[in-house]
C-alpha cells in the first residue's frame, strides 16, 4: 500500500483547518470590532445605551458571532493538531491547551453581554432603578466584558507561540508567517500586561502596532490554509519529538 493509503494529505487538511480559522475570523471581526465599534461610546452611558436600544439586533448578531466563533476556535487547534502534530507532538499539544483553555473564558464571558439584554428589558423588577442607574448597571456589564476579554487575550497570545513554531518548523508552509504568529504572541502579552500596569498604556504609541503581527500572521495562515492548502504529501508519524536512537 501506499503512504497515503495510511495516512491523511496535508492538502485537505489545511483547507479543514483554514475554513474554520475563517469563521473564527469574520466572527471576530464583527463580534470584537464592528459592533462595539457602532455601538459602544466609551464613557458615556447614556449615548450607549440609546445606541443600544436603537440597534439591539446587531448587538444580538455580535453575541451570536461570539458563540459560532468560540466553538469554532474550540475546534481549530484541533484541525492544526491533525495538520501539524507530526511536526512536534509537545508543540502541538500546548497549542492545542492554550486555545482550548480560552474557549470556556470566553463562552461565559458572553453572559456579561446577556446581562446587558435583560438591563434593557422591560421585566417588571427593573421598575426599581432609575434610569441613570439602569445605564450605569449596563456599563458595567460591558466593563466586566472588557475584564474577561482580558483574561482570554491571555490565552489568545500563549496559543500562537507553539503554532507559529509549528508552521515555521513545517516546511510545507511559510516560515515568514510562523515568524509572525510567534512575535503576534509578544504582541498580544505587552498588550494585556501594558494596558494592566499602566493607565494610559491605550494611548501610547506601542499599543497601535503591538497586535500588528498576530493580526498578519493570522490573516494570512488563514489564507494561506484556505486557498493554497499545504503540499499534498502525506502526515507522517513525527520525528522531532522522537528520541535518539
Amino acid at each position: 500500500m501506499s503512504a497515503n493509503e495510511h495516512h491523511p494529505t496535508r492538502k485537505p487538511l489545511a483547507r479543514t483547518a483554514g475554513a474554520i480559522y475563517l469563521i473564527v475570523v469574520l466572527t471576530g471581526v464583527f463580534g470584537l470590532m464592528y459592533v462595539p465599534s457602532r455601538l459602544f461610546v466609551r464613557d458615556d452611558a447614556a449615548a450607549t445605551v440609546r445606541n443600544l436600544v436603537e440597534h439591539t439586533d446587531l448587538f444580538r448578531l455580535g453575541i451570536v458571532a461570539g458563540f459560532v466563533g468560540y466553538i469554532a476556535f474550540l475546534l481549530l487547534p484541533l484541525a492544526l493538531h491533525r495538520l501539524l502534530g507530526a511536526v512536534s507532538s509537545r508543540a502541538a499539544a500546548l497549542m492545542v491547551a492554550f486555545a482550548a483553555t480560552s474557549v470556556p473564558i470566553s463562552l461565559f464571558n458572553l453572559t456579561h453581554k446577556l446581562d446587558v439584554l435583560s438591563l434593557l428589558g422591560d421585566a417588571a423588577y427593573l421598575r426599581a432603578f432609575s434610569v441613570e442607574q439602569r445605564d450605569a448597571m449596563v456599563m458595567l456589564s460591558l466593563d466586566a466584558y472588557n475584564n474577561g476579554i482580558a483574561v482570554s487575550m491571555l490565552f489568545w497570545g500563549l496559543w500562537l507561540l507553539p503554532f507559529g513554531y509549528l508552521v515555521y518548523k513545517s516546511g510545507f508552509l511559510p516560515r515568514i508567517l510562523g515568524v509572525l504568529l510567534m512575535l503576534g504572541c509578544f504582541g498580544y502579552l505587552i498588550e494585556l500586561f501594558g494596558d494592566t500596569l499602566f493607565a494610559d498604556y491605550a494611548q501610547s504609541v506601542l499599543a497601535g502596532v503591538v497586535t500588528l503581527p498576530a493580526t498578519l500572521g493570522e490573516i494570512g495562515i488563514c489564507l494561506w490554509l484556505l486557498i493554497l492548502g499545504a503540499k499534498n504529501a502525506a502526515i507522517e508519524p513525527s520525528i522531532v519529538d522522537s528520541p535518539k536512537a
